[in-house]
């Protein structure tokens, strides 16, 4: 008998170890290293994955239990998989199990459920027949439920307590007596989808025998015979569709089955989000010499079947897709599979159809508007080998290929790659490391790159993460970038324009009007305005769980808190001071909807916020509306700036260039300008010619300033200068660790514990210093201070700020200090959180 280590899904620091079994001879066959397994810990049977497999210790075994059940035929996780999750718990600080799950669809993440069968009779009455137990006789209700059970083999207990609500006392009686037997089995929370679907259960020759010989009374049955004959080749039918045609009955169909001559079985049906969508196929188009030459730098590569990493720089409308779509149809030649990640919000149906055109059925999509049902088949579609391109947002990073030749990543600097909850990974470096191990190729594409890829491949660093530059500074249809305003909007205050919008906006929105041509206003912001304030005293609506104000919607009429859900009813009068004058400041999309209508009398406006995209293919619903040209103006937050590409819009609007300037956030200016460049490359990518005005209260800004010259290498030069002087990536890497409680004071004093541990830990290996000389290692730690926002439901925030270079393992180090903290503090209510590399300080 073999054993097996198993990762147990408990996400503990006491469980975050493999734990030894034994597997049992009937299950020897089907367990590999990636198996999901069903394994008795404690006193509960739970999920666990093997993450090894060794011959039987010599020593002593009979302590170690075997595994239960194997809960899948192939295993869901190749070892190539196992061995990413290890390499993120320890890049992550993460445990084991949680970086396991996480590549898994929710489908999968099983829960034990009892079940009862009939018993052996070897329960209390078999041990003691002298006893009571054996002159009892069965009652009628547990006679009823022995009944129940026999009937159907196997009932789950769930099921049986729900038949028979009262019987909890008769039920533990029975198993006790073990005339019951009770167990324990893994069910997942999603199922394959079945349905019922008639066949054939004779040959043609012998059904055109039975049909001439039918008697005539049987006319129903005759028909349906008959039809299945002639669709014999689609054979099996869902029955539905059956009943449905022919408008017979389900009892007629079963009276068929029952002589024999046709069957009725359960088939599976996938999933599918597309069904019943026809994607117009496309061919290579011819390339640029840029992207002829980007094109082949990459291919050879692929054709070395080497591991190499690109930055892929090229401007808004450069081609970039083109690429990507001929450099995976190479890498599926060379019988390889191919990962396009693309952000959350670019994943639009026209991303979608850009991919299903050229390589059809073969691309599998993954991104969290489909359903959980959805989700599943599409992942089953990669595992068993139906899909050979994954186009898909962050989680689609961990597809199970296993033979994967090629990774592209767009929109490389967005945010939204990295995952803000536990596993707190980057996409784009666990794309980098799988691909290094699996020798892939892997394009990192952006016409505003971060500035840890861009320094990083300038500098030429001698790191697995550094990529090779590639650019392309012109578009591919050859036409020139947009023109674009910067618009002071201090000015246009002093000059009595008290509207949100700029008198040379209102004036380029009106000729687009006249020459039916389009627009897309940009505001990063949703909601109708950003808070309510009483003129009267300054009272704020603010969040009674949140130290942050509440969001007014005017649809709903109630204020919003965007991080925890709260919402109240909008009040009429203040709840401080009882004045009337109740007002609303701030911008948001549903207040820019509204002032566009009575500016511009008749015009259609189409709102593409998180309110108005809740609904299933809501998104594809509002872009199709927007290209058929249903619409003048399409109106939105940033979702809008990416990834859309419209002949007909002519100009782009930004409503506030710099709202998030303000925000606590280093990478606050970089994020502008990319927001900006993004926005701005909607705009005359056909021929048309495009125009950009952007609004500011601050024109001056140097991001605000390059990004209106589309000038990305100026904005890295000056905001490098900046990064530098304060010690910010890619000069340094960070941690950013959260501590919560709902005890201000004994948060506070967990936090500075938790500083002068680093501290002392960190000087104890000779690593604390400062990092103002370049050339050394160092370590140094900012804070304990109040998170920005200080308290969310209900629970206060301090944080601190890990700065670090060199080689050091400053992760390590912060997960023992945090977990001795935890242990020393006995409090299972103090959370600590760890963020390596964040990208969001709030």
């Amino acid at each position: 008998m073999e054993m097996a280590r198993v990762i147990v899904d408990v996400p503990s620091k006491d469980t975050d170890r493999p734990f030894d079994y034994l597997i049992p001879e009937r299950l020897r066959p089907w367990i590999e290293v990636g198996s999901r397994v069903g394994v008795p810990f404690g006193h509960r049977t739970l999920q666990g994955f093997v993450v090894s497999l060794h011959p039987r210790p010599e020593m002593e075994t009979s302590k170690m239990k075997p595994i239960q059940e194997i809960l899948d035929v192939m295993p869901p996780l190749s070892p190539e998989l196992i061995e990413l999750g290890e390499w993120m718990k320890e890049r992550y600080a993460c445990r084991l199990i949680t970086a396991l799950q996480s590549m898994l669809p929710t489908a999968l993440k099983g829960k034990a459920e009892r079940y009862i069968s009939l018993g052996d009779g070897s329960g209390l009455e078999a041990e003691q027949p002298d006893s009571l137990f054996a002159l009892l006789p069965e009652s009628e209700l547990e006679q009823q439920l022995i009944a129940f059970v026999s009937q159907r083999g196997e009932v789950s207990l769930q099921q049986l307590t729900r038949a028979f609500p009262d019987a909890a006392q008769a039920i533990k009686g029975l198993i006790e007596r073990g005339r019951l037997s009770e167990h324990q089995q893994i069910k997942d929370k999603l199922q394959k989808k079945t349905l019922k679907a008639v066949g054939l259960a004779v040959t043609a020759e012998e059904a055109e025998g039975i049909l001439a010989s039918f008697p005539a009374k049987a006319r129903r049955q005759k028909e349906i015979l008959q039809h299945l004959l002639e669709m014999e080749p689609f054979l099996p039918l869902p029955l539905k569709d059956l009943l449905q045609t022919l408008g017979v009955t389900a009892g007629t169909v079963k009276s068929l089955a029952d002589k024999g001559w046709v069957t009725l079985e359960d088939v599976e049906v996938f999933r599918d989000p597309y069904r019943g969508r026809n994607f117009k196929p496309s061919e290579p188009l011819a390339l640029t010499s840029e992207q002829q030459h980007v094109y082949d730098r990459i291919v050879r590569t692929l054709d070395e079947r080497a591991h190499g990493v690109f930055l892929l720089h090229g401007v808004t409308g450069s081609g970039k897709t083109e690429i990507y779509l001929q450099t995976i149809a190479r890498c599926l030649d060379q019988g390889r599979q191919a990962i396009v990640l693309v952000p959350e919000i670019s994943l639009t149906p026209q991303m979608v159809e850009r991919f299903k055109g050229r390589f059809g059925d073969r691309v599998a999509v993954m991104h969290s508007r489909l359903s959980d049902g959805e989700r599943y088949d599409e992942w089953r579609k990669i595992r068993e080998g139906r899909a050979s391109v994954v186009v898909g947002a962050r989680s689609a990073v961990f597809a199970p290929f296993d033979n994967l030749g090629l990774i592209i990543m767009d929109e490389e600097h967005e945010t939204s790659y990295k995952q803000e909850e536990t596993p707190k990974y980057h996409a784009r470096d666990v794309a980098i490391h799988r691909a290094r191990r699996t020798g892939a190729a892997v394009i990192l594409g952006s016409a505003t790159p971060s500035l840890e890829s861009y320094h990083a491949a300038r500098s030429q660093a001698q790191d697995e993460f550094a990529p090779v530059l590639l650019e392309m500074r012109a578009r591919a249809l050859g036409n020139k970038l947009p023109a674009v305003r910067v618009i002071d909007m201090r000015e246009e205050l002093r000059e009595g324009n008290r509207s949100m919008f700029s008198r040379p906006l209102h004036e380029a929105i009106a000729g687009r009007l006249e020459r039916g041509e389009q627009t897309v206003l940009l505001l990063n912001r949703r909601g109708y305005s950003t808070f309510v304030m009483c003129r009267s005293c300054g009272y704020v609506a603010g969040c009674p769980e949140c130290d942050i104000s509440l969001t007014y919607h005017q649809k709903s009429n109630n204020l919003r808190c965007h991080y925890c859900g709260y919402a109240a009813k909008t009040p009429e009068v203040c709840p401080d001071c009882g004045s009337e004058h109740i007002r609303y400041f701030g911008t948001g999309t549903q207040r820019v909807e509204e002032e566009l209508a009575k500016l511009f009398p008749g015009i259609r406006v189409i709102r593409m916020d998180v309110d108005t995209t809740t609904e299933k293919g809501s998104h594809e619903k509002l872009l199709k509306q927007f290209r058929e040209k249903k619409a003048d103006v399409l109106l939105g937050t940033q979702m809008v700036a990416k990834g859309l590409d419209f002949p007909d819009v002519t100009l782009v609007g930004v409503i506030t260039a710099d709202s998030a300037l303000n925000l606590p956030d280093f990478r606050a200016a970089e994020k502008t300008f990319q927001l900006l460049t993004q926005v701005a490359g909607r705009a005359g990518r056909h021929q048309l010619p495009g125009e950009v005005v952007i609004q500011s209260y601050t024109p001056e800004h140097y991001s605000i300033v390059h990004a209106s010259g589309h000038d990305y290498l100026s904005f890295v030069k000056d905001e490098l200068k900046h990064r530098k002087a304060l010690h910010y990536p890619p000069y340094c890497r960070l941690i950013l660790v959260t501590l919560s409680h709902e005890q201000l004071l004994l948060l506070v004093r967990m936090a500075e514990n938790f500083a002068a541990g680093i501290k002392a830990e960190a000087d104890r290996r000779g690593w604390f210093g400062s990092l103002d000389r370049f050339d050394a290692s160092a370590l140094d730690i900012l804070g304990p201070v109040a998170s920005p926002i200080p308290r969310l439901k209900n629970r206060y925030r301090f944080q601190c700020m890990i700065k670090w270079r060199g080689t050091m393992d400053a992760v390590s180090l912060t997960r023992s200090v945090a977990e001795q903290l935890q242990d020393s503090a006995r409090d299972s209510t103090l959370q600590i959180s760890i963020d390596v590399d964040p990208q969001m300080l709030m």
